[in-house]
């Protein structure tokens, strides 16, 4: 599974690399379009977890018919969820990408590829939901296989799509999106020819199933789509503070995101595997054991973002030539890599303890931590920089906010395990 995320993650990242041959501009207009798509991602991961979460449940229970109804549900009201999202983004994309910052340049191509995009975001979502259900069941192999095939296909087909082949141009900037949708769809197809031969759908009892589950359902859910819409809400506000500085800053800025998210692939990777052994521990009352972890953890997310955020802040021009399409671009691009890939050893620490409070039993610490992250230490030292010193300033100034926001985080952490009856659970 962790293999599928990596190649996910590293194909998207590939994909800006092909759009940035085709200049600055088609560059900056799928940059304005990033934080819009994590809006739609952030709606599908809370619902994914809610239907993970009821069908592992009823499965535990012994509800076998029940699960098979939940799993009908999943695809029919996830389908038509994110459907209804697409739309409305669709519907409403001048108004909004106008105010993230879009020059009527970036618009003309934003409508162009936003259509695709957003097809493909909905595919994308049947494809999650449907890996849900086979993580729910105890399947995780097959997702995360049909995530390595996907990324593959993707990345076969984005150059045909985008430059063409022979005496055909090519789609340009659209072909990235129509290429995301095909690879998308044969993972769909796979998904949908082994579900037919399971017996993990229902057809019959969906409506009052759907009534018994929607308060389950939102309790979990709502919760987890707060959590997950935040960084969506953030990158919105940051992508409409860098648009002021140019379409140059803003396509760096939108291969500088693509590579956060690949180069916290180990803190991504510990988030999901480190809350199961917490909450044993917790259940169990074994602070000692929760204490061991947590240092444990922490000391290697630090050591190895550190290190890794070293290599690539000495390596960006280099990196940056081989993402950027353009020299500007490339410019701008080195300079947001000297500043922010060292710093990702303090979100890392943040990270990992929002995750880990999940599992200790203190989400809604956890939820204000994630949004004190973004909105109490990132946007404001970002908005700052990027007042007081254009690009390189922006960049310090990000590079200070999640500093503060790892400092923060450590400092939680602390005070939550030094409670009296932990620390006595520790020295007994």
């Amino acid at each position: 599974m962790a293999i599928g995320v990596l190649s996910l993650l590293g194909f998207q990242l590939v994909d800006s690399a092909f759009v940035a041959r085709l200049g600055t501009a088609p560059l900056a207009a799928q940059s304005f379009t990033l934080p819009l798509s994590f809006l739609i991602i952030g709606v599908q991961v809370g619902m994914g977890i809610a239907i993970a979460a009821l069908i592992s449940r009823a499965l535990g229970g012994g509800e076998e018919a029940r699960a098979r109804r939940l799993g009908s549900l999943v695809l029919l009201v996830g389908a038509l969820v994110i459907a209804g999202l697409a739309w409305g983004l669709w519907l409403a994309q001048a108004p909004i990408f106008r105010r993230l910052g879009a020059v009527p340049e970036s618009l003309s191509l934003i409508r162009a590829y936003w259509g695709p995009q957003l097809l493909s975001a909905w595919v994308g979502a049947l494809l999650y939901f449907a890996y849900s259900l086979f993580r729910a069941h105890g399947n995780t192999r097959l997702p995360g296989s049909l995530m390595v095939l996907t990324s593959l296909a993707n990345l076969a087909l984005d150059p045909l799509l985008i430059f063409g082949i022979g005496d055909w141009p090519g789609l340009g900037l659209p072909g990235a999106a129509w290429a995301t949708v095909l690879a998308m769809l044969v993972g769909l197809a796979v998904m949908g020819v082994r579900l037919m031969g399971t017996d993990w759908l229902a057809t019959r009892g969906l409506w009052e199933e759907a009534r018994q589950s929607l308060r389950p359902f939102l309790g979990i859910a709502g919760p987890a789509m707060i959590s997950q819409l935040m960084p969506p809400l953030a990158a919105m506000l940051a992508i409409s503070v860098v648009a002021r500085l140019g379409e140059s800053q803003v396509a760096a800025w939108g291969l500088a995101s693509r590579l956060e998210t690949v180069s916290l692939m180990a803190v991504l990777a510990m988030t999901m595997s480190l809350p199961p052994w917490l909450g044993r521990c917790y259940g169990a009352g074994d602070w000692p054991q929760v204490h061991r972890l947590m240092r444990l953890a922490l000391k290697v997310v630090v050591v190895w973002q550190l290190a890794l955020g070293l290599v690539l802040a000495l390596a960006a021009p280099w990196v940056a030539v081989a993402l950027a399409g353009t020299a500007e671009v490339s410019t701008d691009l080195t300079v947001l890599m000297r500043c922010l890939p060292p710093s990702y050893a303090a979100l890392g620490v943040c990270m990992l303890v929002v995750s880990a409070g999940n599992a200790l039993g203190w989400p809604l610490r956890a939820m204000l931590m994630s949004a004190a992250r973004l909105f109490v230490f990132y946007l404001p030292c970002l908005g700052a920089g990027a007042w007081l010193g254009g690009l390189p300033g922006l960049a310090l100034g990000a590079a200070l906010g999640n500093l503060l926001a790892g400092l923060a985080a450590w400092g939680l952490l602390r005070r939550i395990l030094a409670s009296p009856r932990r620390q006595a659970s520790v020295s007994g």
